[in-house]
């Protein structure tokens, strides 16, 4: 009996020093940890996503904005001849533009000079001095030949009056040019001088 009491009060002494409560604080802690390291890897791993969501925003945005810009700069188109002031449009379009157009008919050695001199009709003058292409060039066996458009004021939408003359003679006769063409283009202005010396016989498709 006195032996079983022993046994008895060994068992306990093993139970109470065994505190169940540290062994289940034990138990729990490994699990606590281990939340605690998901969170961190968790918290570690979604800050460079947030930065590459953020570069790749800004990468579009910059992509639109450089887009946009150079959809903007292509639709700016240069001003048309026409737009330009008076002398440049007349010295650098249309005088080499009428010069090629009369090498295609077969006036090779035209000179053009624009220039502002006095109006030159046989028995008219008012002294005054205008802007003036002059044309002309030596025919074989017919001389020289040469015209005049000149324009009554700097601009191309304004009066323009022609003459013709040959050989250095003073121009007889004067007239309207493009008088009834509303709308002044290179073309047209190129095209009209053809008509016109075409009208006098003076190219040599004729």
């Amino acid at each position: 009996m006195a032996d079983q009491n022993k046994t008895d009060q060994a068992a306990e002494g093993i139970i109470e020093g065994a505190k169940p409560e540290d062994t289940v604080a034990e138990t729990a802690k490994p699990d606590t940890d281990a939340k605690s390291l998901k969170d961190a890897d968790d918290k570690k791993a979604g800050q460079p996503a947030a930065k590459v969501s953020a570069d790749k925003a800004a990468g579009a945005a910059g992509g639109a904005a450089a887009s946009k810009k150079a959809a903007t700069t292509k639709k700016e188109k240069p001003p048309k001849p026409e737009d330009k002031p008076f002398s440049e449009f007349m010295e650098q379009h249309y005088l080499p533009s009428l010069k090629a157009a009369m090498a295609k008919e077969g006036i090779d050695e035209l000179t053009v000079e624009f220039a502002k001199r006095k109006l030159e009709v046989m028995g008219q003058s008012d002294g005054e001095s205008y802007w003036q292409v002059q044309g002309g060039w030596e025919e074989p066996g017919e001389g020289q030949r040469q015209f005049n458009i000149a324009f009554m004021a700097e601009d191309i939408t304004a009066q323009k009056v022609f003459t013709l003359t040959t050989n250095g003679a003073t121009p007889s006769t004067i007239e309207q040019f493009m008088g009834d063409e509303r709308r002044i283009t290179l073309d047209l202005m190129v095209l009209y001088t053809l008509q016109r010396l075409n009208g006098q016989k003076w190219l040599t498709r004729n």
